[in-house]
């Protein structure tokens, strides 16, 4: 294995009413990074269509589909063809009423590397996901492929450590969240920056404190909520890309699509872990509680 990996992150619109046009553009994003020398590329959460969950309609669980299945079958040719590992995002049918969304990983040949389900499952305010999302079974597990082991996470989970803990405890070379969180259009613009700066801080944070690599891949650009009663989201894209030392290696804006592509020196983690023992200084004979919901 190379003593550095160019990580690809397709940051793109998701908003087409058709799933064949935004995974048309979900290719397109992948073809481009490739061209630029990634050979892991990191795609958005759920980039085969507009957010849904804006709202609850069971309509929507038509939606989801198998893994493997259709979009499984298009990305392992994509990552066969170009000799790349793809991460997607999908809308998973498990069996009827039992639904999850879940990261798939394509490794460099087109096999199936492994999927993760999205643990953290949120329900707030236009983001009704319990509504649509078991929570995840398959536990904080990396996936081995053939550019490293990856600790896959998906968006809401990006703002707990404990995931990101386990994931590097269980030997992740990087942490990579598919994403899809944006603003409130009537949210003034200090709050929106509030959120914007807090969203990439608790990342570097998890960078820091696990001594890895983390990459999250945000959707861009305004949906519309589907019933009208709220001004819907405006995805604030800033994909970005931090080191070991949760310094910013590159991050795109909110204005529109991006393709980034950044270079990771694997031994940055060995030499930085040496320096910043986290692991080593851990009172794991301490932490029990840490498993209660709260301690009265």
């Amino acid at each position: 294995m190379k003593d550095t990996v160019t990580l690809g992150l397709v940051q793109q619109g998701c908003n087409a009413s058709d799933t064949a046009t935004n995974l048309a553009a979900s290719l397109a994003g992948i073809r481009e990074a490739a061209a630029l020398g990634a050979k892991l590329i990191l795609l958005p959460e759920l980039h085969l269509g507009p957010y849904f969950c804006q709202t609850e309609n069971t309509t929507q669980f038509d939606l989801a589909e198998p893994i493997p299945g259709p979009t499984t079958e298009k990305l392992a040719a994509a990552a066969k063809e170009l000799g790349v590992v793809i991460v997607g995002s999908l809308f998973e049918r498990r069996a009827a009423g039992l639904y999850h969304n879940t990261a798939i990983v394509l490794d460099a040949d087109g096999t199936l590397a492994g999927k993760y389900r999205k643990m953290h499952i949120p329900d707030d305010p236009g983001y009704y996901e319990k509504f649509y999302f078991t929570p995840g079974d398959l536990g904080f597990t990396p996936i081995d492929t053939s550019v490293g082991r990856l600790g896959i996470l998906v968006c809401w989970d990006q703002w707990y450590p404990e995931a990101a803990r386990l994931m590097a405890l269980a030997g992740a070379d990087i942490l990579l969240y598919p994403t899809a969180i944006g603003w409130n259009p009537l949210d003034e613009p200090k709050e929106r920056e509030r959120q914007l700066e807090a969203w990439v801080t608790v990342q570097r944070g998890h960078a820091v404190a696990n001594g890895i690599p983390v990459a999250a891949c945000n959707r861009i650009g305004q949906e519309m909520d589907p019933s009208g009663t709220t001004p819907g989201i405006r995805f604030w894209g800033n994909s970005f890309v931090a080191g070991p030392q949760g310094e910013v290696l590159s991050r795109a804006d909110d204005t529109g699509p991006q393709v980034l592509r950044v270079e990771i020196d694997r031994m940055r983690s060995e030499s930085v872990r040496r320096i910043w023992p986290f692991l080593r200084d851990r009172r794991i004979d301490a932490y029990g509680d840490i498993v209660k919901r709260f301690r009265d």
